[in-house]
């Protein structure tokens, strides 16, 4: 696994190391140890699968509130998206600062998403999925979330979005009553 640094402290962009030969090519996908390496504690306590139909679907932007704890390790296994992550930290020198990155089969890149950081997709083609290896349980009660368009972040999706949830259309604009920095 190479590890690549983000603007965004905590936040690690994961390339396969392929090691080729006439067969084709063999990568770790992901090892504890290696993480634990580069200062990342993470322990694997779920997986799980997020598949888009359309390309343009549009999933986020949702962490999950104090106390609970949810990192994520998230790798493309089919088709394309552009990944997004906030730093969702207050007293950050990043706080709502975003970065995106394409995570794709192809590319074979993964995206370490440390606590307290909103994440969200765009699917780049039809039929894509993604597999989640979940840090923490997702706790209801605790869901959080920024709209996908809030402009007070700005983020800038590469493709027209075609398919949202009503609920992530629905998360109050930053600096609104009930919003995820009031």
């Amino acid at each position: 696994m190479i590890f690549q640094e983000t603007s965004l402290a905590g936040a690690y962009i994961v390339e396969l190391d392929r090691r080729h030969d006439m067969r084709g090519f063999f990568a770790r996908a992901f090892c504890g140890k290696e993480m634990l390496d580069h200062g990342i504690r993470f322990e694997a306590v779920q997986a799980n699968i997020s598949h888009s139909s359309r390309k343009g679907t549009l999933r986020g932007m949702h962490y999950q509130g104090e106390p609970v704890s949810e990192p994520k390790f998230i790798r493309c296994i089919r088709g394309a998206v552009w990944d997004v992550i906030i730093d969702m930290r207050p007293g950050s020198p990043t706080y709502l600062q975003h970065i995106g990155v394409e995570l794709s089969a192809d590319n074979g890149r993964a995206l370490y998403v440390p606590d307290r950081f909103a994440h969200g997709n765009q699917a780049l083609a039809d039929e894509t999925e993604l597999l989640y290896l979940m840090g923490g349980t997702y706790t209801p009660g605790f869901e959080k979330g920024v709209r996908y368009d809030d402009p007070g972040i700005g983020i800038d999706w590469p493709v027209p979005v075609t398919v949202v949830d009503q609920k992530d259309r629905n998360w109050p604009l930053l600096g609104t009553p009930g919003s995820a920095n009031t």
